[in-house]
């Protein structure tokens, strides 16, 4: 599981040095993964056989469901295969890191099963502007949370 957060730096070539905890685990998948974003705000990365899994539902699913086109579109042109470093960094891609402001210090978080990384400043700002409601509590606690 990848969980909690760490500072990372994408340096002026657009490289991620993964944060240590969150890359041995991420190599339990191997060391190819997909980076992409639903809306450019923020990048997300896969491991590989994750995105996959992914691909085999939507495949699933006519081509003629819009949100699934909306959905391939977007992660699609957000998106790139990529592989890791013997120093432990990948590549973000270039349209990805424009959009989401991602270049300096970045944060790096743990969604269970893939990474978030965010402008820091942004995320702050989102977490301002979106806090937890008392319906999301309440959606949380029928989860048993």
């Amino acid at each position: 599981m990848l969980r909690g957060s760490h500072q990372a730096t994408v340096d002026e070539k657009g490289r991620m040095k993964i944060p240590a905890d969150f890359l041995a685990e991420l190599r339990k998948s191997g060391n190819r993964y997909y980076v992409t974003s639903e809306n450019g705000v923020y990048a997300k990365v896969f491991p590989l056989k994750a995105w996959e899994e992914i691909e085999k539902k939507l495949a699933k699913v006519s081509s003629l469901n819009a949100a699934k086109q909306k959905f391939l579109a977007r992660t699609s042109y957000f998106g790139q295969q990529v592989d890791v470093d013997g120093q432990g960094r990948i590549l973000m891609p270039p349209v990805l890191r424009e959009e989401a402001d991602l270049k300096g210090e970045v944060n790096v978080q743990g969604r269970l099963t893939y990474l978030e990384i965010w402008n820091n400043a942004r995320f702050l700002n989102e977490m301002k502007q979106n806090p937890i409601t008392p319906e999301d509590a309440k959606a949380l606690e029928q989860l048993g949370i």
